[in-house]
């Protein structure tokens, strides 16, 4: 059986400041929590699984959060979520099952008008020292906007690794839906933020997640999800705490929220550091 997965979940950029901070507050505890069998990435972790390649790469990329500055490239956006879930349960309404739930979605996803796919394209690609793989198994979430279908890419898909990553990105009603091979994909969030079911089968999971699912339609809830791998393997869930909530506001697509964001996920590993250290040893 394979040994050690890796969940990183979606959080807008509030939550890529927070997941770096955790992983770089259990790397001051000498545990690379990216050494591992798979990375499952939705969102905002798959700009972290793909752009942490190193612990030298988490430092800097740690720093890059800290900078919201006149040369931040990063582009943010409103994003009220009470808006956000509303607009959801109404297109949501009537749809027999999580695909058709998120086929609905993906409606207003393609008929939003936004940003043009090349700009949020530059700012992925931005965000990511290497356009290139990573040399570990790292799955790259996604959902086809057209027919809610949930896919997922990794390095032997044939696609390139900054249009997964916007893929998984998308947000619906926020960003552009994501051109592959003639397709339109959109946020993997939309099935789940965490995806954490791809980690079933192997022994220790440990499980990053800024917003843990709640129940929706369109697939399945945080118990739905760990309550399966908790069967059958040793899973380690981190989750916000309250410093961390506050730091992420009420907008976690606004770039000002990245360096408190970052610095309560660093302060927040110390807790989590034996525990991570035994699911590692």
């Amino acid at each position: 059986m394979p040994s050690r997965a890796v969940v990183l979940g979606g959080g807008g950029l509030a939550g890529i400041a927070w997941e770096v901070g955790v992983l770089i507050g259990l790397a001051d505890a000498g545990i690379d929590v990216l050494d591992a069998d798979l990375v499952v990435g939705t969102s905002a972790g798959s700009a972290v699984g793909a752009g942490v390649t190193s612990v030298e790469v988490l430092k800097q990329f740690y720093e890059a959060q800290l900078d919201h500055g006149p040369g931040d490239k990063e582009m943010g956006a409103e994003l009220d979520l009470e808006v956000f879930a509303t607009t959801m349960l109404n297109a949501l309404a009537n749809a027999g099952t999580p695909q058709q739930a998120r086929a609905k979605l993906g409606e207003v996803a393609l008929a939003t008008q936004t940003v043009p796919e090349s700009a949020r394209r530059e700012i992925i690609a931005a965000r990511l020292p290497d356009p290139q793989w990573p040399d570990r198994n790292l799955v790259v979430t996604a959902c086809d906007a057209a027919t809610g279908e949930f896919v997922t890419f990794d390095r032997t898909s044939g696609v390139e690794l900054v249009d997964a990553v916007a893929a998984s990105c998308a947000v619906p009603g926020v960003w552009p839906p994501v051109t592959i091979n003639g397709r339109r994909y959109m946020d993997g969030g939309v099935r789940s933020t965490t995806n954490a079911d791809l980690a079933a089968g192997y022994e220790r999971v440990l499980l990053v997640a800024p917003f843990p699912p709640i129940e929706s339609p369109m697939g399945p809830s945080f118990a739905d999800e760990i309550a399966p791998l908790q069967a059958e393997a040793k899973v380690v869930a981190v989750v916000p705490d309250q410093a961390a909530q506050t730091a992420f506001g009420f907008n976690p697509l606004d770039p000002s929220t990245r360096p408190e964001s970052a610095r309560a996920g660093r302060a927040q590993a110390a807790s989590y550091v034996d525990e991570v250290r035994a699911l590692y040893h």
